[in-house]
């Protein structure tokens, strides 16, 4: 079975399941983690002399699995390396920690006598996900304020992976604030 839509984990109605201990197992909700997709979070360098903060904001509360998030992240990082590279520090502000279930049915011939429908249909972990609230901070990019437009054209084609809608903002930094 493939990965379902994102559709499916985009709006944040359920409740957190998220427990899962290394130290006390037998106190874990979930047993066994799902496989991350999701490992770099900062790129680029750091320079002294940026002037500008332009971050990616969240419309709504949504959440967003972490193989979507790994995805803007390679587009966003490639359209920044190809356009202004050495002069920008790229950071993904949340870890996606939330445990999404999924109960799996079987399909096709003698499904339903083999099948146990929704008896027990709590579900097996079958990935993560970050949980954004409205005008939470989702990518940052620190550069210089010339680059504005280069860093607003990567955070488009990166939200096109991502389910929801997003804002972008310009916020300077250093001695002129």
């Amino acid at each position: 079975m493939g990965l379902r839509p994102a559709r499916t984990t985009r709006k944040i109605n359920k409740p957190a399941w998220t427990r899962h201990s290394k130290r006390r197992p037998r106190k874990s909700y979930v047993k066994s983690l799902p496989h991350k997709n999701l490992n770099t979070y900062e790129q680029g360098v750091m320079k002294e002399d940026y002037d500008a903060k332009i971050v990616l904001l969240t419309k709504d509360a949504v959440q967003i699995r972490d193989n979507a998030m790994e995805a803007a992240r390679q587009t966003l990082n490639r359209h920044l390396d190809r356009r202004i590279s050495g002069s920008y520090k790229f950071i993904i502000k949340k870890y996606p920690h939330q445990i999404l279930r999924e109960n799996r049915m079987l399909s096709g011939a003698g499904a339903d006598r083999i099948s146990k429908g929704m008896r027990k249909s709590f579900g097996k972990p079958s990935d993560l996900a970050a949980r954004f609230r409205q005008n939470d901070t989702v990518f940052e990019v620190y550069t210089y304020s010339n680059k504005f437009d280069v860093v607003s054209e990567a955070y488009r084609k990166a939200g096109q992976k991502l389910s929801g809608n997003f804002k972008v903002l310009l916020e300077p930094i250093g001695g002129n604030e």
